[in-house]
């Protein structure tokens, strides 16, 4: 988390170090509870992502780039399906044969996003932003994945103001209760 870079760069990063801790899931067998942790590594990485996404990067892809309210709504229509996906998997272990179903198609959903993201939106962004705004946009979204939530709430608002005054304090509940449980940390 924080990588650097202009906002693109700085999402491409995230998306590949979900996909390899997607692999990790992928490797080992169905049931080990491995997967779980790194299940819940990857939801925790998506949440922050998404969120830092609905803050500032759909707002600025309605702004800067040709037909993007609707771009930016297939994105969060396609963020709104992850999440409850993401949800349902929070009450799954390992060993539940669900958590093999919903991990599978969260995975799924989540790749074909990262590929339509970055075949369309990336490439449709950088094309109409200039290049002192995209890093702009980099330093905003580092800084709101800092105190983005963890977990998903699939009721929580999804677009600015709402989401922007109540991220940081769903994150700080989030962070807390992980801290508290120990999610997503290995023994």
């Amino acid at each position: 988390m924080g990588h650097g870079g202009n906002v693109i760069d700085e999402l491409m990063t995230d998306h590949r170090e979900v996909e390899e801790l997607f692999g990790k899931i992928e490797a080992l067998p169905s049931g080990d509870k491995k997967r779980k942790v790194h299940a819940e590594q990857a939801v925790m990485e998506l949440v922050r992502h998404s969120v830092a996404e609905e803050m500032y990067l759909y707002p600025a892809v309605r702004e800067h780039v040709p037909g993007g309210d609707a771009l930016a709504d297939k994105e969060l229509e396609d963020h709104a399906e992850a999440e409850q996906l993401m949800k349902d998997l929070e009450g799954c272990e390992a060993d539940d044969p669900e958590f093999d179903r919903l991990v599978t198609r969260l995975m799924a959903e989540i790749r074909a996003h990262v590929a339509d993201e970055e075949g369309n939106l990336f490439v449709r962004l950088r094309a109409s932003c200039p290049p002192e705004a995209l890093d702009q946009l980099g330093d905003k979204v580092r800084q709101a994945k800092k105190v983005a939530p963890t977990r998903p709430h699939p009721a929580a608002p999804d677009h600015p103001p709402a989401n922007k005054m109540l991220a940081p304090g769903a994150g700080l509940v989030d962070r807390l209760r992980d801290a508290l449980s120990g999610r997503g940390k290995t023994d």
